[in-house]
């Protein structure tokens, strides 16, 4: 038998229990039935309770989806497109989703194709996880494609 600050009460019949915690305005609950004697505590179960539930919320707590953006040209480098791969994989295992754009300015309209290649070389080494949410299209002077996580 436990009291409220944790004091040892030592082994006590059932009603001298249920009489010292009604005298302290509390609850006596039983915290390990599976003993011998059945362990009880002097508490206050309704903030236990709230406590208990309140800690069980803040563990479950839901991730926010973010849409994060990595942006690249048809001339990019191997080595920078690798990086922004790399920043990617690490937006989607956050579970955020990622939207690739290929950005074209001036002349570079001419090379679509190379900016079709270019995104869907991405998507292709992120295709272990992450899924396609929207294909690569134009829009505009971009090309953009959506990927969610899987």
């Amino acid at each position: 038998m436990v009291g409220q600050n944790n004091e040892q009460l030592g082994v006590l019949a059932t009603s001298d229990a249920l009489e010292q915690a009604r005298q302290s305005g509390l609850d006596l609950v039983e915290v390990a039935p599976d003993q011998r004697p059945p362990v009880c505590r002097i508490m206050d179960f309704g903030k236990f309770k709230y406590e208990q539930k309140r800690k069980q919320a803040k563990s479950a707590k839901t991730h926010q989806v973010h849409l994060k953006e990595i942006r690249l040209r048809p001339k990019t480098g191997e080595h920078d497109v690798d990086f922004k791969v790399k920043q990617a994989r690490g937006f989607l295992t956050d579970r955020d989703k990622v939207k690739v754009t290929i950005m074209f300015k001036g002349r570079e309209m001419a090379h679509v194709d190379r900016g079709r290649e270019m995104i869907l070389e991405v998507i292709a080494s992120l295709e272990d996880i992450a899924k396609i949410e929207k294909p690569p299209s134009m829009e505009g002077r971009n090309m953009t494609a959506v990927l969610i996580p899987k």
